[in-house]
């Protein structure tokens, strides 16, 4: 049940906005399926693994990317769902980024993908944007959990050791504000959270551009000048993928 109210709350696309152009890496995820995913390499110290949010799929997002990439000056890998593990794995393994260097976002639905992965394995940083604590929770408003519930984020967030950070508009009228504010105080190791004023689920961006950079850049630059705590090398020890 969990999976069919995702589908209706984040409605993706009809049709696919990007094209097999030669642009594309495909993924063989631990179920076997295939998935597209792309790459964009800047050059940069760190790179970004990007899980999108509803009506969203991959073309779109890494338009998205290319216009932003550049600006808070990171790489980015981002994938079309459903196994983040394996587009760790590729970013690992094939590209050679290793865990210090990676940050995971995910941006609403794709917090869920997000969350699971800093809490089984080392990442550098989490950023979260407009995230849920689960599927039930935003469509059925229960603040509990039930049997059959997904993207349980709520349960997860306590095996995160990186440092997070939450941004969320305080209207939001999708993902109601206090699924961030509860992920923001459930995190051991989060930063000041950014909360747009007025901002609704799909525009964060726009109405606080200038802010919403500022502090983006602000949290790659803490994640690239601060020592590496030891609970995250502890954690890239003992619990590889």
């Amino acid at each position: 049940m969990g999976s069919g109210l995702s589908h209706i709350i984040f409605q993706a696309p009809k049709d696919p906005t990007y094209t097999n152009d030669g642009s594309l890496i495909w993924l063989q995820t631990r179920l076997g399926s295939i998935i597209p995913a792309c790459y964009l390499d800047r050059g940069a110290t760190l790179t970004v693994l990007f899980s999108h949010g509803n009506a969203e799929d991959l073309g779109m997002v890494m338009r998205y990317w290319r216009e932003m990439a550049p600006t808070i000056n990171v790489n980015v890998f981002a994938y079309e769902y459903s196994d983040v593990e394996a587009a760790f794995k590729y970013i690992r393994d094939v590209i050679g980024v290793p865990w210090e260097r990676t940050v995971v976002f995910g941006r609403s639905l794709g917090s869920g993908p997000s969350v699971h992965l800093a809490s089984i394995t080392a990442v550098r940083g989490l950023i979260l944007q407009s995230p849920v604590l689960s599927i039930f929770r935003v469509g059925l408003r229960f603040r509990y959990t039930l049997p059959g519930d997904s993207f349980l984020n709520i349960d997860k967030m306590e095996y995160v050791r990186c440092p997070v950070y939450v941004i969320h508009g305080t209207d939001d009228e999708i993902v109601p504000l206090w699924h961030g504010k509860a992920l923001y105080e459930l995190a051991k190791h989060s930063v000041t959270p950014f909360w747009v004023e007025g901002g609704g689920h799909n525009n964060l961006e726009i109405l606080a551009y200038d802010q919403f950079l500022f502090r983006l850049k602000n949290f790659l630059h803490q994640l690239e000048t601060l020592p590496l705590d030891e609970q995250l090398r502890d954690q890239a020890v003992t619990c590889p993928l």
